[in-house]
């Protein structure tokens, strides 16, 4: 069995493929206070809800963007299954060629999702990320990546606009029965939902004009379905991406 598993800066999630099916997923939440002794323990108990034991760990790859956290996760597998992980990062083969400024720049969430959009979508792709940030990324027709558009996610856009408020109350992420909310809590829902999914139509219309054709557009990430379906554009939802992206990157360099 092999173990993935995406640590970001809110959740990690965990997938466990056989050959390549994925069997199970599982999330955590990132927590920068645990230790890897706690991680292993978690993970742990994790593989147990799925009736699956340490032994059946053959490999581990990894992507994080948040450095600490790995590295105790890696300690964590390490320790309880005597494995060490592959980790996504500088020198590892994905198949992508990155044509942005600075290639080591480019967060190893962005590259698992990209390889996994290479590999089942036509190709131009552009492909959206909802958890912390909304990240919004071009793969070319030659499966290059050039780029994207990073802006704040709607549960961080949500918590900027409590915090820094008198009077702005905590909401879910719905959306209310119109856009023109008749209460502040409704308002509130429209400009999260509907102009989220109203940002998302605008870059993706620019960035297919700039490309000068229509791209195939695939969305992933925790809040992705609260929100592409109100978009005008045709969006594709792939709750997997990252997990199939880490699976093809692993299959690359074992």
């Amino acid at each position: 069995m092999l173990l993935t598993i995406d640590i970001g800066n809110t959740n990690i999630t965990i997938g466990a493929f056989e050959g390549d099916v994925l069997t199970f997923t599982a999330r955590l939440a990132t927590d920068t206070r645990l230790t890897s002794d706690q991680y292993a323990y978690e993970i742990k108990n994790i593989l147990s809800l799925y009736g699956k034991s340490l032994a059946d760990i053959e490999d581990c790859i990894i992507a994080s963007v948040v450095p600490n956290v790995e590295t105790n996760i890696c300690n964590a597998i390490s320790n309880i299954c005597q494995v060490v992980p592959m980790t996504v990062g500088p020198g590892i083969k994905t198949g992508l060629n990155i044509k942005i400024d600075n290639p080591a720049q480019l967060g190893a969430d962005l590259v698992a999702g990209a390889v996994g959009a290479v590999a089942e979508y036509t190709l131009p792709c552009i492909v959206i990320d909802m958890g912390t940030a909304t990240t919004i990324c071009v793969i070319d027709e030659n499966g290059s990546f050039l780029g994207g558009s990073i802006g704040a996610g709607v549960r961080l856009t949500l918590k900027a606009l409590c915090e820094n408020t008198a009077q702005l109350p905590y909401t879910d992420i719905s959306a209310p029965k119109s856009v023109i909310g008749s209460n502040t809590t409704d308002c509130m829902k429209s400009g999260l939902i509907y102009g989220t999914a109203g940002l998302i139509d605008g870059i993706v219309e620019r960035m297919q004009e700039e490309l000068g054709e229509t791209a195939s557009v695939v969305a992933t990430g925790g809040l992705s379905q609260a929100i592409i379906k109100y978009c005008k554009t045709d969006i594709i939802y792939n709750e997997n991406l990252l997990l199939d992206g880490l699976r093809i990157i692993y299959e690359k360099n074992k």
